[in-house]
């Protein structure tokens, strides 16, 4: 699969030139400081769970992941726009370096990069990422309608990363086997999975959001609780024993030492390992779905996928 990543990293820079080189270039920043690339990956593989053996990706599943990968990048640059992010990806964050209105409208040009190369793959796949994109709006809207709310429900925050992250996994899954022309129930099975594996994805990261190094995420650790985003790490320990303690130190302007010690107090009981086992269970269901589908290398590599986001969570947490 790394020469069909390679095709898709000449793809994304491809689609991102315009007529104004300045646009390119802010368009571009992310793209050039790197990427797992996990959303096009997972369209590429889903296309290849139609195959019996290994084989170059048709440039339909190429063409979809660089739509979807687009779709996560504007939702990158406007997120740091909301959260008036410093850095991402270890660089300097788009808003930061070249303002505010520049990121939105940049943003907005890779959403509509993206809707361009949907179009072109069909109108299911148009219709698809479009309600995607709305999915993610509504998503992080409910997010901010709860910062700082130390009442906020793990409803609210299972309703929350189902549309900001979980969404567009699950379009990218289920777009490999659109373009593959896969049966329904196909293409249902890697929606399933691509929703569970999103909803446990997020789950890992906003535990490594608590655990990791500041380079190892290239932003500052923590970086949530500054926010106000109450992630089911914080819930979990808000709802028990340490709860009353945590809930006094999470306070609009929460400075460095307090917290460190809100994020100390978090990982020092069960919210953390609660966590990971919700994401566990959530990464199950989805390989459970893969087992409707024949043996491919598709499903190889996402259940290879599953296993090592597992993996990573609980190496970092240990």
């Amino acid at each position: 699969m790394s020469a069909d990543l390679d095709r898709v990293e000449t793809e994304l820079l491809a689609s991102v030139r315009s007529g104004e080189d300045f646009l390119t270039e802010i368009a571009s920043h992310l793209i050039t400081a790197g990427g797992k690339r996990v959303r096009p990956g997972f369209c590429i593989a889903s296309t290849a769970t139609t195959m019996t053996a290994d084989a170059p990706a048709p440039p339909e599943a190429v063409t979809g992941g660089v739509a979807v990968e687009l779709v996560h990048l504007g939702s990158l640059y406007h997120d740091d726009v909301m959260d008036e992010a410093d850095t991402r990806r270890s660089v300097p964050s788009v808003n930061s370096r070249w303002g505010n209105l520049r990121a939105i409208l940049a943003g907005d040009f890779l959403l509509a990069r993206a809707s361009e190369l949907a179009a072109g793959l069909g109108v299911e796949v148009a219709a698809l990422l479009a309600a995607t994109i709305g999915h993610l709006c509504e998503g992080q809207l409910l997010e901010l309608q709860h910062a700082f709310d130390r009442s906020r429900t793990e409803e609210s925050y299972l309703r929350s990363i189902d549309g900001k992250t979980a969404s567009l996994l699950t379009a990218a899954c289920r777009i490999g086997g659109l373009v593959a022309e896969a049966p329904e129930s196909h293409v249902e099975a890697l929606a399933t999975f691509g929703h569970s594996y999103g909803m446990a994805f997020q789950m890992v990261d906003d535990v490594l959001d608590l655990v990791a190094t500041e380079a190892d995420l290239g932003k500052p650790a923590g970086h949530d609780l500054e926010e106000g985003i109450y992630t089911l790490p914080v819930l979990h320990t808000l709802a028990g024993r340490d709860g009353e303690e945590l809930g006094e130190l999470l306070t609009e302007g929460i400075d460095e030492p307090t917290r460190r010690k809100a994020i100390e107090l978090v990982a020092s009981g069960d919210g953390i390992p609660h966590t990971i086992e919700r994401a566990r269970e959530l990464a199950e269901l989805g390989r459970d779905a893969l087992t409707q589908l024949p043996p491919s290398p598709g499903v190889d590599g996402l259940n290879a996928a599953a296993d090592y986001l597992l993996t990573s969570v609980e190496s970092a947490a240990a």
